[in-house]
């Protein structure tokens, strides 16, 4: 199996396992003298199934990035990469929005009414967050090149 298989395959039972649970809190409780509308013991044991197939798929994925070599260093250490590229540039948007006054009351009404002023550069923000999002698609472009098979 592909390691992009297997990522569709882990990003599916993901999305099963939360539909599971949804349907076990809905069913968790039911007024006396009816029916529940699911039986919330069997959904427990198929969300069981799945997380076990889920645990399978994430142990195999892992260690293929561990195995798998790209350009300075691990796919595991590209992931991480990646990851804290997109919290960082998450981060700089919000706070360049923010300075910017994105979402709030930015003109005055009355000369009386105190002036909001940016306490960060927003350009500078906004230039940084173009970098970073370069950044990030480069670290993907490098992450993509590789797709092994699942050991």
């Amino acid at each position: 199996m592909k390691l992009a298989e297997a990522l569709t395959l882990r990003a599916d039972a993901a999305r099963r396992v939360e539909q599971l649970r949804s349907r076990i809190v809905a069913g968790a409780r039911y007024q006396e003298g009816e029916e529940p509308a699911e039986d919330a013991a069997a959904l427990l044991a198929e969300v069981g199934e799945v997380l076990g197939e889920l645990e399978s798929l994430m142990r195999r994925i892992n260690r293929t990035n561990a195995a798998t070599r790209v350009e300075g260093g691990t796919l595991t250490d590209a992931l991480a990469r990646r990851d804290v590229l997109r919290m960082r540039h998450s981060l700089i948007t919000s706070a360049a929005d923010a300075a910017a006054g994105e979402g709030q009351r930015g003109f005055r009404q009355l000369r009386s009414e105190l002036k909001m002023i940016p306490a960060l550069p927003v350009a500078q923000l906004r230039s940084q967050a173009d970098d970073l999002a370069r950044q990030l698609r480069e670290a993907l472009r490098r992450a993509q090149g590789s797709s092994r098979m699942l050991s």
